[in-house]
């Protein structure tokens, strides 16, 4: 049983729900294990109470759940977390162990790795399954993790593999991965699993914990108004950020955006930033770098307005608008709000 639980994802628990890039990768486990001779998937849950969440994780693909629940893991801290999933790697072999590249995944994950002593990859956008050949050894391996991230800030794309140790370790960036539908009344196997913590990973003490609310929350929009290089200065932006107060969007922005200082970096969008997958995405000034593109394809619809009509944005807009977005952008406001009474 336990030999046949190989892709495994770590749940992180927020606010008493599982993550939803917990749940992204769950689908994504779920492909990969289907590649790797049938391999079952499985799922770390920890905390105190978190049992019911087990149906959740089940329903998104997990076939086994290893559940280990103490007071002590309540609230998330490193050691003590480390330690449990530490030794249901050692004990279970996993080939691959998955983490979201969140504030949580990229504390732990770490610590995880170090302690097994295997390589880890951080923050991908992509994992594939396929043969690599080491030349200089003159060896070949089969079914191998390629684990595939953005590189020299954001200009490549890199492709990294650790094919003589296992597991083969990865945080993945939320919203990467396509999350499917949950399978309600999906059965699973419940293994509980004894915390034994040892008084060595409980010498940090969680005095006082403050949880401040996100202000810009761009993986969960359906609507986002991106605004580019082309807005031309940060009094400009202002533009973009009337539209999207106009139809209900989130503000986000390309890299370059970001850097000229036009607007914060929570709202960049791209290999450097947030990927995202919202119903409609409206690109205005942004050239359509591939390190943007990335980031924002995989939107239902897309709007592009561009003074270039060669613009790499236009081709893989839905519709596209050729003009100047601040003769554009105030026309689509005006129709929207007459359109709208």
């Amino acid at each position: 049983m336990a030999q046949q639980s190989k892709v495994w994802v770590f749940a992180e628990v927020e606010e008493g729900q599982v993550a939803e890039v917990s749940l992204e990768l769950l689908t994504k486990a779920g492909e990969l294990a289907a590649q790797i001779d049938g391999a079952r998937v499985g799922a770390f849950l920890l905390g105190d109470g978190v049992a019911p969440l087990a149906e959740v994780l089940f329903a998104h693909g997990s076939d086994e759940v290893f559940l280990s629940e103490d007071s002590a893991l309540r609230h998330y801290r490193t050691l003590p977390y480390a330690q449990v999933i530490a030794r249901l790697i050692a004990a279970h072999c996993p080939e691959i162990v998955l983490f979201g590249a969140t504030t949580t995944g990229r504390d732990l994950a770490p610590r995880v790795a170090s302690q097994l002593q295997v390589g880890l990859t951080a923050d991908c956008t992509d994992l594939q399954i396929g043969p690599h050949v080491d030349v200089g050894a003159k060896k070949s391996y089969e079914k191998v993790l390629y684990q595939i991230r953005p590189a020299f800030g954001g200009n490549i794309i890199a492709t990294i593999v650790s094919p003589e140790r296992r597991p083969q370790m990865a945080t993945v960036r939320p919203g990467v991965m396509h999350k499917g539908e949950p399978q309600e009344g999906r059965r699973g196997e419940l293994v509980r699993v004894p915390a034994e913590l040892s008084p060595e990973s409980l010498v940090v003490e969680i005095v006082e914990r403050t949880r401040a609310e996100k202000k810009v929350n761009l993986s969960a929009a359906n609507i986002i108004v991106a605004g580019g290089a082309g807005v031309g200065s940060k009094q400009n932006f202002t533009l973009i950020r009337e539209l999207a107060r106009a139809i209900g969007a989130e503000v986000g922005a390309s890299r370059a955006a970001v850097d000229a200082g036009y607007v914060e970096k929570p709202h960049q969008v791209g290999q450097t930033g947030t990927t995202v997958r919202p119903k409609l995405y409206i690109a205005c000034g942004i050239s359509g770098a591939v390190q943007h593109r990335v980031g924002m394809q995989n939107s239902g619809k897309i709007v592009a307005i561009n003074t270039d009509p060669e613009a790499p944005i236009f081709q893989i807009a839905h519709y596209g608008i050729v003009g100047d977005l601040n003769e554009v952008v105030p026309k689509l406001i005006e129709a929207y709000k007459v359109n709208t009474k």
